[in-house]
């Protein structure tokens, strides 16, 4: 097993080995030891997998709670859930020192750790990611979120886990594309921080080592989390190909995954900065291989018109300006400020 520290404002723990989910209940009673009840919020998908060992393991630490289930998907990433949820959480009388847990990919994950933000002005939680997605990156970090029409996260807090606890058990049962999505996360971590981790997802493909893979994905995270727990500077490199990737996601009707929009993001960033001199030629396509080889797309046909729109109204616009994160060599990229225009310019060039 290994364990990743993450020392930001309230510390915790991640995680990741194989067949850890069963201690989940012994887990709560060392870090909360007055919680006495709790809330699994999972999906209807990843609840009939796992969620039967988390509650065995809870009910044997003498725990009392209840699932909390939604349908699988970004469309369940809404605010009319996160006031379910509260709801739910309230009429089962959850006082301020029990916990909420979330057994899920992203979307449970972000919707769980808002609902415990805003419940009583803040309970804890745990994550428990079942997806890789959410294993090197939704489920580390605090940023906690539901869509709004306007946007993807709009709403949103940040609120660190009390614990992260990833069983890669729970891998083994994702289907083929959703391990995929969550391979563009982990490509993503290579291109901005490792170029040895790049040269060996080159060469393992997906047989990587999980676990190793995970920490060291985790590791990267949280370096710039610490560095930058409120996202006002360094921390924006972790948006690397989101920016254009959101645009294509939101646009899709979230037919495309987040990790597919990301790795569209990715390339097509990668292509833009090569066209404005801004990174080495080879760039593109060193990066446009990688995700291929992966099964990931690299291109997206939605018109561009659509995507700025959808660009202009992202949450990372400040003003009149865009932060791009721009690639400039494997393991090592920039922080960029364009103004709306430059930055429709710089990202046609890419598409």
């Amino acid at each position: 097993m290994s364990t990743v520290h993450v020392p930001v404002s309230a510390p915790y723990d991640v995680q990741i080995g194989t067949g850890i989910l069963p201690g989940l209940g012994k887990q709560i009673r060392a870090l909360c030891p007055g919680a006495e009840r709790y809330i699994l919020v999972t999906d209807d998908m990843v609840g009939p997998l796992w969620a039967g060992t988390a509650l065995y393991s809870l009910r044997t630490a003498g725990l009392t709670g209840r699932p909390f289930t939604l349908p699988h998907g970004e469309i369940s990433k809404t605010s009319r859930n996160l006031v379910a949820l509260l709801n739910y959480t309230a009429s089962h009388r959850m006082s301020r020192s029990d916990i909420l847990l979330a057994l899920g990919g992203g979307v449970v994950g972000d919707l769980a750790g808002l609902a415990a933000a805003t419940y009583m002005r803040g309970v804890s939680y745990i994550q428990i990611p079942t997806t890789l997605l959410a294993a090197v990156d939704s489920s580390v970090g605090g940023k906690t979120a539901v869509d709004l029409p306007a946007g993807k996260n709009m709403m949103g807090a940040f609120w660190q886990p009390r614990h992260v606890l990833c069983d890669t058990a729970t891998l083994s049962t994702l289907p083929e594309d959703v391990f995929t999505s969550g391979c563009a996360e982990i490509i993503k971590t290579a291109v901005l921080f490792d170029e040895d981790l790049f040269s060996l997802l080159d060469r393992d493909g997906k047989a990587f080592d999980r676990e190793a893979v995970i920490a060291r994905c985790v590791a990267w995270k949280r370096d710039v989390v610490v560095e930058d727990e409120r996202d006002t500077g360094r921390r924006a490199l972790l948006n690397l190909g989101h920016t254009l990737g959101h645009a294509a996601e939101a646009y899709s009707g979230f037919a495309l995954s987040h990790g597919q929009a990301v790795a569209i993001g990715m390339a097509t960033v990668c292509r833009a900065a090569a066209r404005a001199g801004l990174c080495a030629e080879q760039v593109p396509e060193q990066v446009e291989a990688l995700l291929e080889k992966f099964g990931l797309p690299t291109h997206t046909d939605a018109p561009f018109d659509a995507l700025m729109e959808r660009m202009l109204s992202d949450k990372k616009r400040s003003g009149g300006t865009i932060r791009i994160i721009v690639p400039q060599r494997i393991g090592q990229c920039a922080i960029r400020s364009m103004t709306t225009e430059e930055a429709a310019a710089f990202m046609k060039a890419g598409l």
